[in-house]
């Protein structure tokens, strides 16, 4: 993967950041944050491109600034973007992180991967009861 641009990457959101517990809000997937917070920090842009609308499109915004992933755009191509059905709803990005691929979703270490080419540091916690948090 050629990083000397910044990228743009659209990311589904239920299946792949978290686990698919539409319409609530699954567990997230081991790495996502982790990975998107990495991808924010170099530069590129994420794109949260979900089918989840109206409220429930709002809880998984607001689930992901919890976790302090802040999009720049969602469900958009552009924050300034206006749906207007002139324009194609397809999104235009660099990658597409969704478990609809064929094969279903690498997972985001294997996400990490493919882009940074090379394996993501594991964080290891100390002390014996961490291994029950």
């Amino acid at each position: 993967m050629n990083l000397n641009k910044n990228l743009i990457v659209a990311i589904d959101f239920d299946g792949t950041v978290v686990e698919d517990a539409y319409p609530g809000i699954g567990k997230p997937m081991i790495f996502a944050f982790d990975t998107m917070k990495k991808l924010q920090s170099e530069g590129h842009r994420l794109i949260l491109w979900t089918y989840r609308s109206g409220r429930k499109l709002d809880e998984a915004v607001a689930y992901c600034q919890e976790n302090g992933i802040e999009f720049y755009a969602v469900n958009k191509n552009y924050p300034e973007e206006i749906f207007d059905g002139k324009i194609s709803r397809k999104i235009h990005a660099d990658i597409f992180v969704d478990d609809r691929n064929i094969g279903g979703f690498l997972g985001w270490t294997e996400v990490y991967k493919h882009i940074f080419n090379h394996e993501p540091e594991v964080k290891k916690k100390k002390g014996f009861f961490s291994f029950f948090k």
